[in-house]
């Protein structure tokens, strides 16, 4: 269909899929109404070598992570010998601030551009190699649920670290610690033909910016083309997209993670999208 007009495209899916509304199985007033939130791929300055100003490790999974199940807690991470030295050689790169180290476990991919021992600079891609398997909490519903913010936003949540880091830093550790999931990362290569392209998604092929959405693997499969719906104060969709990713936070049949795409304007748009959402699957005839 590339190079077709926009409206031969939609009299093709017409003829050659069946529409199906996505419900939940739970008992619910309204089982076709679910929720659309929004992730990105974070660009993000790192050092390859720790520094004054880059202190933050990125790692790539500890040789024990699989014989501790759960493995350590964010905070255990920071404060066990253990932990630390289950860690040793692990790092990755190293990032300036940590709430960028936290966006970035949250998206679980991205690129940095790194400063080498010598000065220059490369850009690495980073993709999820793993995880702590401890619950993921939300570190913005721990600041609003104790009045410390109004805006939960990315944005707005870096703008109260940088207001309270001085006065009360111990304050800023507990809101860090307060998720104790925590992800691990390995380098991913690419070819030249898909340097540009974005991270790839569970399904293993490349997500594209505003068509690629993760989803309940258990619920929809990967590959499975769906109409979404979603009107809210952060903008009104209605487009085809593709279920290509998956999330530990996108549980239920009616849920959606949309891929914004890659850079800090995709991730303004990621932070404050939260609202509501029909899907409906789009099946051959």
């Amino acid at each position: 269909l590339d190079g077709q007009s926009v409206a031969h495209q939609r009299t093709w899916l017409m003829q050659n899929f069946q529409p199906y509304r996505v419900e939940s199985l739970q008992s619910t007033p309204n089982p076709a109404n679910g929720l659309l939130t929004a992730y990105y791929e974070p660009v993000l300055e790192a050092s390859k070598v720790s520094k004054p100003g880059f202190s933050v490790p990125l790692y790539s999974p500890p040789a024990n992570l699989k014989s501790r199940s759960p493995w350590y807690t964010r905070e255990e991470i920071g404060k066990l010998p253990a932990a630390q030295n289950a860690l040793k050689g692990k790092e990755l790169a190293f990032l300036a601030d940590p709430i960028d180290a936290m966006i970035l476990h949250i998206q679980g991919s991205g690129r940095l551009w790194v400063t080498q021992a010598d000065g220059s600079r490369k850009q690495i891609r980073l993709a999820f190699a793993g995880t702590n398997d401890q619950p993921y909490q939300s570190i913005g519903r721990w600041l609003l649920d104790r009045g410390l913010v109004r805006d939960a936003s990315w944005s707005g949540i870096k703008a109260w670290i940088s207001a309270t880091q001085a006065s009360n830093p111990r304050l800023v550790q507990e809101m860090l610690w307060s998720n104790p999931r925590y992800i691990f990362f390995k380098p991913e290569t690419r070819t030249a033909k898909d340097a540009d392209l974005g991270p790839r998604g569970a399904q293993g092929v490349p997500l594209t910016a505003g068509r690629s959405v993760a989803v309940d693997k258990d619920s929809i499969p990967y590959a499975t083309p769906l109409w979404l719906t979603s009107a809210g104060a952060n903008g009104n969709l209605q487009r085809l997209v593709f279920a290509q990713d998956t999330g530990s936070a996108i549980v239920g049949a009616v849920r959606a993670d949309y891929f914004a795409g890659t850079g800090a304007q995709a991730g303004e748009f990621a932070g404050r999208m939260k609202q509501g959402l029909r899907l409906w699957v789009l099946w051959p005839k």
